[in-house]
């Protein structure tokens, strides 16, 4: 349970802020600000700064629902029904206490930067090689909203297999990597996640995110 609402919470982050990206992007084609801020600083900076600003507009609103969720959490606690609500609260404690939940947050925090990262930079190349049609935009972005969805289809398997080679291919894949492996990690790290496998699927989605901004920054500077 854990595993897949962390995993369904990125995917759903990557599709709303990823495509807001691409918007953004485009929206500086078309008001000719790209022109200007261009002049100043190197595409790839340009690029990483569009994608960080909006990463950082999608961790505040997600720390935003963490805090809503846990006041709701507590008034229901303090005013809902002693015996329902202690049995909640015990299985929840329960959860909680049986998985490692500093290591879930940490590699939460670091999957759901990451795979936003990696995929604003896929939205921003396509919102640089399109100028204001929507229609060429949202056929060009197709391809990509298509990983993020297969990724939540790797996902089911992974909950239901964690150590299969789906699951571990997923998890290490930069396409569907924050998403299956904060479906795996749940299960146990070292025990169903080895330690070579977090490392080897946490290097290689920041690799793939440098990449690809700069690739993202190169079409760019050739749009404007």
């Amino acid at each position: 349970g854990i595993g897949y609402v962390c995993g369904f919470m990125i995917y759903l982050i990557l599709l709303i802020y990823g495509s807001q990206v691409m918007m953004g992007v485009m929206e500086e084609k078309t008001n000719r600000i790209a022109e200007v801020i261009v002049s100043s600083v190197k595409p790839f900076q340009m690029m990483l700064g569009k994608i960080l600003g909006i990463g950082l507009v999608a961790l505040t609103q997600f720390l935003l629902w963490i805090a809503f969720i846990l006041i709701v959490y507590n008034v229901g606690k303090a005013s809902g029904n002693a015996g329902m609500a202690s049995q909640v609260v015990g299985k929840m404690q329960h959860i909680f206490t049986s998985v490692n939940m500093p290591l879930i947050l940490f590699c939460f925090g670091f999957y759901f930067l990451a795979g936003f990262f990696f995929y604003s930079s896929l939205y921003g190349a396509i919102g640089s090689a399109v100028n204001e049609d929507m229609r060429e935009a949202q056929s060009l972005s197709f391809p990509i909203t298509m990983l993020v969805i297969i990724s939540i289809a790797l996902m089911s398997t992974a909950i239901a297999d964690p150590t299969g080679p789906i699951a571990v291919w997923g998890s290490i894949i930069p396409f569907s990597s924050p998403i299956v492996m904060m479906a795996r990690i749940p299960f146990g790290v070292p025990g169903t996640v080895p330690w070579w496998q977090l490392i080897l699927s946490m290097s290689v989605l920041i690799l793939s995110f440098m990449i690809t901004v700069w690739f993202a920054g190169k079409i760019y500077r050739t749009g404007i």
